[in-house]
């Protein structure tokens, strides 16, 4: 495929885009919002120079965070421009950096990639460089980028093998893309091979870790722990089944139906807030007393906590409060073929981590966690209550695994710096 062809095929598709944005709009109100900016239409006042991240959603977002702090202390004069694709990345942002807090922001949807808005963006913004998170290839971006000499580059990069058949199949279009990158920054050896094998030649990328290891955990985590845990029980254990996606719930349920201890407590977080509804009548479906944590702060529920064996985590950036408040953690997108979400933030916490099979998308952090020993993997709903009901009963094991995240999360640190050497090539900063 060409680009032309790739873009004719955009142009297209392009009248539906409304469609889709009210069918997700009826299930998530803020996909309603700042439409123009999905077509480059924008009205930010910015001021210049500016260095421009696009983080695709709340995962990317959260990883960018060591990066943007470096970016701030490195580039005083420069403003810092967060564009997403989901409002849940938006309002991530947000929360990391509010806009009250943090004058030198601003934040943005990136537009769909039909040449007439990705030019209106670039000339709106004109950013003095661009990074594009994990694996995000914009074509037209990346040619239009090129064009009119902005520096853009791929770090914190990841690519699946399945992600690389699918990329594969566009061909000459895939390997122009890549090869307008001014460079490439990869997570892992593997994820850099199989960027090496689009581009038709080795030596382009550059392997520097990932950023999600130079995540900390804010300092006032630990203390909300606390304060949940307080609320959930402290006499009660706690097992949290963090970022679980469709389909994975019915599971979840099933493995704790006769685990043990018999007075367990389940935490189940959606990884998708627009979910938290349909898994709220799951379990009245399947007549579970539970707690929402959204209703916590009301006043009403706390008191029929002792009675609930599932509260429903609807709320959003409490993640490390939810590890802080646990004793053990499953990782979810993962009991089914999902390709699983990041265990760092619960390794991060020193929790003990459980993970089904399917972990295509984290591979290299998986399979190093398994291998430090601060994770275990379970192939389904049996193994995974077996498992959990080992290590709730066996402190010793808790305490051991603990330990091992804790050494696992700190050994794989260093992306950061690592990234901002390579940043200063392209922009470097004045004395």
């Amino acid at each position: 495929m060409s680009r032309l062809h790739y873009s004719a095929l955009l142009y297209l598709l392009l009248p539906f885009t409304a469609i889709k944005l009210l069918w997700r709009g009826l299930r998530q109100p803020a996909y309603l919002n700042h439409w123009a900016e999905r077509y480059g239409f924008y009205n930010q006042t910015i001021q210049q120079p500016l260095i421009w991240l696009h983080c695709v959603s709340v995962g990317e977002t959260r990883a960018a965070k060591p990066l943007i702090e470096a970016l701030l202390a490195k580039y005083p004069s420069h403003q810092i421009l967060l564009s997403h694709t989901t409002p849940t990345g938006r309002e991530a942002g947000e929360q990391l950096f509010p806009s009250d807090q943090c004058p030198r922001f601003s934040r943005c949807y990136l537009p769909y990639d039909v040449p007439y808005a990705t030019k209106r963006f670039l000339k709106h913004f004109k950013p003095a460089l661009g990074l594009l998170m994990e694996t995000e290839l914009w074509f037209n971006l990346i040619a239009q980028s090129k064009a009119q000499g902005i520096p853009l580059l791929l770090v914190n990069a990841r690519l699946s093998e399945r992600s690389a058949r699918g990329y594969a199949k566009a061909g000459k279009l895939s390997a122009e893309g890549l090869n307008s990158l001014s460079a490439i920054a990869a997570q892992t050896e593997q994820d850099a091979n199989r960027l090496n094998g689009l581009l038709g030649k080795a030596g382009k990328v550059t392997v520097m870790g990932n950023l999600k290891f130079d995540v900390n955990p804010p300092a006032d985590e630990a203390e909300r722990g606390r304060y949940l845990r307080g609320l959930l029980g402290f006499k009660r254990p706690v097992f949290l089944a963090a970022s679980t996606r469709d389909g994975e719930e019915a599971l979840i349920l099933e493995a704790i139906a006769s685990s043990e201890p018999p007075n367990l407590l389940t935490v189940i977080v959606p990884r998708h807030p627009q979910r938290f509804d349909e898994v709220a009548a799951l379990l009245t479906k399947h007549n579970v007393a539970f707690c929402r944590r959204s209703e916590f702060s009301m006043g009403t529920v706390a008191g029929d906590i002792p009675n609930c064996s599932v509260i429903l985590g609807d709320s959003m950036g409490e993640m490390f409060t939810y590890y802080a408040a646990c004793d053990v953690a499953f990782i979810g997108g993962s009991l089914l073929p999902l390709g699983g979400q990041n265990l760092i933030e619960a390794s991060a916490m020193g929790k003990p981590v459980l993970i089904g099979p399917h972990t295509f998308n984290f591979s290299d952090a998986t399979e190093q966690a398994v291998l430090a020993g601060a994770a275990m993997r379970v192939s389904n709903p049996q193994e995974l209550r077996e498992k959990l009901s080992g290590l709730m009963s066996d402190a010793e094991a808790r305490k051991t695994m603990s330990d091992a995240a804790l050494v696992f999360s700190k050994s794989a640190s260093g992306a950061t710096q690592k990234l901002m050497d390579l940043i200063g090539k392209y922009l470097p900063a004045k004395s």
